[in-house]
Parts: structure tokens; C-alpha cells; sequence
């Protein structure tokens, strides 16, 4: 499909996320994302991603990860709603909302 790249946008302490979320998409994310969480990052907004699948909540778990190894919380905004969907799928939704 036509579908837009996945791009990465830092503001202060918000990560904004764009684009697809995918298992396409994903592994070339991941190092930078985790980069930020580990560095600045506090909040990780999903507003602008338009399409996900269950790659997208294996990132977003990985970076809760990455954050709380350095000590740092992360939270998230505005999660797709496929994305809660699969998360109470998957028995995680209290993870990405915690």
C-alpha cells in the first residue's frame, strides 16, 4: 500500500510519532526511539500514526523497558484505538497505561 514512512519528532520531552506503525516500520525506529527514552523523552504521543498492528505495541513495551532500565518513566498519549484494542488482546493494556 501507499502507505506514509513512519518518521520520529522530538519536542522538549514529547516524542511525536507519524506515520505507520508496523512490523515494516518498526525495527528501524527502535534505536532511535530508545535513544530519546533513555536521554529526554517523557511522553511519547501517537496522535499523527495512521495505521498498526501488533508491532506497535511490542514498541511501545520495549521503550517502557528501555526508560525504566534508565531509571526514567515514560508515558503515552493518545493511543490508537486498535492499538488499546490489542493491547486488552494481549493482556497489556495496564503496561501502556501505567
Amino acid at each position: 500500500g501507499a502507505e506514509r514512512a513512519m518518521s520520529l519528532r522530538s519536542e522538549g520531552t514529547r516524542l511525536l510519532l507519524d506515520g505507520a506503525l508496523t512490523m515494516d516500520t518498526v525495527p528501524a525506529l527502535l534505536s532511535e526511539a530508545r535513544l530519546a527514552c533513555r536521554k529526554s523523552v517523557e511522553v511519547i504521543d501517537f496522535a499523527a500514526v495512521v495505521e498498526i498492528d501488533s508491532a506497535a505495541i511490542a514498541f511501545a513495551l520495549e521503550l517502557k523497558r528501555t526508560a525504566r532500565a534508565a531509571g526514567r518513566r515514560i508515558s503515552f498519549e493518545n493511543l490508537p484505538q486498535g492499538m488499546l484494542n490489542l493491547a486488552q488482546m494481549y493482556s497489556v493494556s495496564e503496561q501502556l497505561q501505567s
